[in-house]
């Protein structure tokens, strides 16, 4: 595998389909404070950690911020219950297949989320603990995503260059994190409407939309995500429809394009 030096795993929506789990929780999270859960509270709080999307929902539903405290901690405890009941955890099409190439090939794989130890742990049980080198959950660093530093702590662990390292994320506040860790960042987007409305011609997007050079994306001009405002960031190295497209010949294509010094 040539310069690959490792490949690092978002968790929620990539690695695993936790968010109808967590849109339960989020749900009875806004019953709590007399409100509804929304589709466009679940595009605004998608790949953020808890201490960042839960501001986001008490926002939306007009409540005061005094209620942030006590919504973080109903989600947490709900949350880690649903998280442990029989069968909920199921893998993202194509993530067990490409776990299996990467180890088969030798390759690093560390499994890096804004979400908890006690909710990462369920996902380890099922998945298999031993696919990953190493794992940094987002109570074990000060700055989750879309900071870098839980991307850099994990390259970190492994003793690698993150600049030799593709980061696999399903939302653009996670791919942020990769792209300023100076990792080559892989959008897979986990709502489907991200990559159809990102394309300036949806009839020809291939099954890999390379950003053009010096733009941020094949998005709109202003690099919106579909209907969320978040910007998709610059330096992206591809948009995947899926984990299946994910192969070795373009991990490693992708970083031969990329000079060691960027």
């Amino acid at each position: 595998m040539g310069s690959l030096a490792a490949v690092f795993f978002d968790m929620d929506g990539l690695l695993v389909d936790t968010e109808p789990i967590w849109t339960v929780a989020e749900h009875e999270a806004a019953a709590r404070l007399g409100g509804e859960f929304t589709p466009e509270m679940k595009r605004a709080m998608i790949g953020h950690g808890i201490d960042t999307a839960v501001p986001l929902m008490v926002s939306m539903l007009g409540r005061p911020s005094s209620d942030v405290p006590a919504t973080e901690r109903f989600l947490l405890r709900r949350s880690a219950e649903l998280f442990r009941e029989s069968g909920v955890i199921i893998p993202q099409p194509g993530a067990v297949e490409l776990l299996a190439v990467l180890r088969e090939q030798g390759v690093p794989v560390a499994l890096v989320s804004s979400s908890f130890r006690d909710l990462m742990d369920p996902v380890l049980g099922v998945i298999g603990r031993d696919l990953f080198a190493a794992t940094v959950a987002g109570d074990e660093v000060s700055r989750r995503k879309p900071d870098p530093e839980p991307y850099l702590a994990a390259a970190r662990m492994l003793g690698v260059d993150p600049r030799r390292c593709v980061v696999l994320e399903d939302s653009p506040s996670g791919a942020r994190a990769g792209v300023a860790a100076g990792c080559a960042t892989i959008l897979v987007p986990s709502m489907p409407d991200l990559l159809d409305r990102a394309a300036v011609h949806p009839s020809s997007v291939p099954p890999v939309v390379p950003p053009e050079a010096g733009s941020s994306g094949v998005g709109p001009s202003d690099g919106a995500s579909a209907d969320t405002g978040e910007l998709l960031p610059v330096g992206l190295a591809a948009i995947v429809a899926s984990l299946h497209d994910v192969t070795l010949d373009l991990l490693d294509d992708l970083l031969s394009a990329r000079p060691l010094g960027t």
